[in-house]
């Protein structure tokens, strides 16, 4: 059974359109996100200039207990963890037997407490499959996904926020002012008990909210200095902070290569892991079926409208003496920080994946060109 936000029935009374996300075969079913509240351009500028509170029914959560945890957990994701420090978290893949990725993990380390935080259509295969390799270790797993809740704030004043609504008696782990990328903390905002994340994944300051599902109405209601803004807002700016998303931009059928985010997943030098052999093999190869490249597209007005044609996902690329196409757009928008160009992430094969190249997207009656970026980031502070 699908998830159901705590928050929903105040959406619908707000007017909030609502749409299925997450693959509709998978056995929990599609949960259903805010597509917008209203005018998604003042949600989207909410986002780059303010604070915006996002919630999210979509992420689940895997706690993980006792004293061989760490080595544990070492020993079977992608990412060096050994070393993990308590208030401090790391992004790991988690690999089946043939090096295809079964979930993308934020590793949260609390001390007394580790958590696996991830797409919420992961959660019952990592349990399946991770705690298959238990056999003598001091370690549990148990999905907290039922009684927990995420919201998040993105936006420049979303750390103000947060620091002038909690209890400062209360608080683990680095202050506001000083929590950056990686980094955690425990804090009581408006009475709540709430694990904060920082994640900064529209190019403005992150963070992620952690609480008890049933005290959620309360926390967002204590943000009203966060205008609140659907997954529509959100998806524009994380596409031009170049970050990709599981179950979009990659997923069950990828290997790590694919994704865009080797760098920042896996250790080449921490030793063995599940999967390990395929990817360590297909890295000293310098082979891989096909790449995660980002695009930018010529700026065509459509024919009854002043917007630039914008490829959907799916549509297929095709290059200059291809007879067949080279690979297929993933997720793509149009930008509004680099004037409403048409911008995308795609899934390329390798020849075609290099800065520079030129390919084009079967997209309306014309093939719409575009050119292959030197990397996934489209857009960063400062940047302009």
């Amino acid at each position: 059974m699908a998830r159901v936000s705590p928050l929903r029935d105040r959406h619908l009374q707000a007017q909030a359109s609502l749409v299925p996300y997450g693959p509709t075969d998978h056995p929990a079913g599609a949960v259903e996100l805010v597509e917008a509240f209203g005018e998604l351009e003042l949600e989207y500028a909410a986002l780059r200039k303010q604070a915006v509170l996002l919630d999210l029914p979509s992420r689940g959560v895997v706690e993980v207990r006792g004293d061989d945890r760490i080595p544990f957990i070492n020993r079977m994701l992608t990412q060096e963890l050994k070393d993990l420090r308590a208030f401090h978290w790391r992004p790991s893949f988690w690999l089946n037997r043939k090096g295809r990725i079964d979930a993308d993990i934020r590793v949260i380390e609390l001390g007394d407490r580790t958590l696996l935080e991830m797409d919420v259509h992961s959660v019952d295969i990592t349990l399946q499959t991770l705690g298959a390799f238990i056999i003598t270790e001091d370690v549990t797993l148990a999905d907290t996904t039922p009684k927990h809740h995420r919201l998040a704030l993105h936006g420049p004043k979303s750390l103000e926020l947060l620091a002038t609504i909690e209890d400062p008696a209360h608080h683990e782990g680095p202050a506001f002012e000083a929590l950056s990328q990686g980094q955690a903390c425990v804090a009581s905002i408006a009475g709540v008990c709430t694990l904060v994340v920082r994640d900064d994944a529209t190019g403005e300051i992150g963070l992620e909210l952690l609480m008890p599902r049933d005290d959620a109405p309360r926390l967002a209601d204590a943000l009203t200095g966060a205008r609140p803004i659907g997954w529509h807002a959100f998806n524009i700016a994380r596409i031009e902070a170049g970050t990709p998303l599981y179950n979009i931009d990659f997923g069950p059928k990828s290997t790590p290569a694919e994704t865009g985010l080797l760098a920042s997943r896996v250790s080449f030098t921490k030793g063995c892991y599940l999967g390990q052999e395929v990817v360590a093999r297909m890295h000293a190869r310098g082979h891989s079926k096909q790449l995660l490249v980002a695009i930018r597209f010529d700026s065509i007005a459509q024919d009854e409208s002043d917007l630039p044609r914008l490829p959907i996902a799916g549509a297929l690329l095709t290059a200059p003496g291809s007879p067949e196409p080279v690979g297929a757009v993933a997720s793509s928008t149009l930008s509004p920080m680099l004037g409403a160009a048409p911008i995308a992430l795609a899934q390329v094969k390798p020849a075609f994946a290099a800065a520079g190249t030129t390919l084009a997207a079967d997209e309306g009656v014309t093939p719409l060109p575009g050119m292959v970026q030197p990397s996934l980031v489209f857009w960063s502070k400062g940047s302009r």
